[in-house]
């Protein structure tokens, strides 16, 4: 079976997860001034309401993000000197040219330095993208680096934060699955979205159709990216809402001690999931209903 996409999806918060080399700005040298909470400081150019309210907003999903993934250090972490840095630029250019992000980037968590950067929105910021980027450093904070995490696991935590968001990605995650356009979980296993980097270049994925069949789907680059964000919302939206935040978090911490993911699904899911195919399968039929 040749599936086609015929339509672009919604706009998702699309981050760099990987650290990178880029000098931080300086606040008496460039003009920044700070903001400082109990677990954030902010530094913005311009704009001191917006910067207090991102503060204050901050704040807020810190604690609710860290409740929801089951992790319990929520209350006693990220003080002092180990506060979070928020930067805020005045506006995209600004952003990518400090951030050597790509083009398609709105904001960025660097996990060694536990610092967010991106630019004022019009409107979104504090909706979306704050709450997408907090999400990421609490996860990493809670399964480090030295496991097998899987990278839409990260990407799907981060997309879930975005609350104000789930109804309407939940409704375009059913049209995915309802006209036979999801990529397969291991063809997800296996890609690196941060590799794809030309829009315009047609995708070739595998996929599985509503009754079994194999088949495959063409894809932009731009929808390529849309629908593996997509899928990774989906995944996380359904292990937490079907199973609940404690075993969701013993999913993670498995894979945090070492666990392979199939292995860490047996853990924490047995006798519902005890394989990347029966996750896919369990997953579908939640879509379905």
């Amino acid at each position: 079976m040749l599936k086609i996409r015929e339509k672009l999806l919604p706009l998702f918060i699309i981050s760099n997860l990987a650290a990178v080399i880029w000098n931080p700005p300086q606040s008496s040298a460039q003009g920044w001034q700070e903001l400082k909470g109990k677990h954030f400081i902010v530094y913005f150019t311009q704009d001191e309401r917006f910067a207090q309210l991102v503060l204050d907003s901050a704040d807020t999903y810190y604690r609710k993000i860290a409740v929801e993934i089951g992790y319990p250090r929520y209350s006693g972490f990220w003080l002092w000197d180990n506060r979070v840095k928020i930067y805020i630029y005045p506006d995209r250019d600004f952003f990518l040219a400090a951030s050597k992000q790509p083009p398609w980037s709105h904001g960025m968590a660097d996990y060694g330095r536990k610092e967010i950067l991106s630019y004022r929105w019009s409107e979104g910021f504090i909706e979306s993208l704050l709450p997408h980027e907090i999400a990421h450093l609490i996860f990493r904070d809670f399964v480090g680096f030295k496991g097998e995490i899987p990278l839409w696991l990260d990407e799907g935590v981060a997309q879930w934060a975005e609350e104000a968001k789930r109804q309407e990605m939940k409704s375009q995650a059913k049209q995915l699955f309802e006209r036979d356009s999801l990529i397969s979980l291991e063809d997800m296993m296996r890609l690196d979205i941060r590799r794809v980097t030309e829009e315009d270049r047609v995708y070739i994925r595998p996929t599985r159709t509503k009754t079994g069949s194999k088949g495959v789907v063409f894809l932009s680059g731009d929808n390529l990216i849309k629908t593996y964000y997509l899928q990774s919302f989906s995944l996380v939206g359904f292990l937490i809402e079907r199973f609940g935040s404690s075993r969701f978090a013993d999913f993670c911490r498995q894979m945090r001690d070492a666990k392979a993911v199939e292995e860490a699904l047996r853990s924490a899911y047995s006798p519902f999931i005890r394989s990347i195919r029966e996750l896919e399968d369990r997953w579908r039929d939640y879509l379905a209903n």
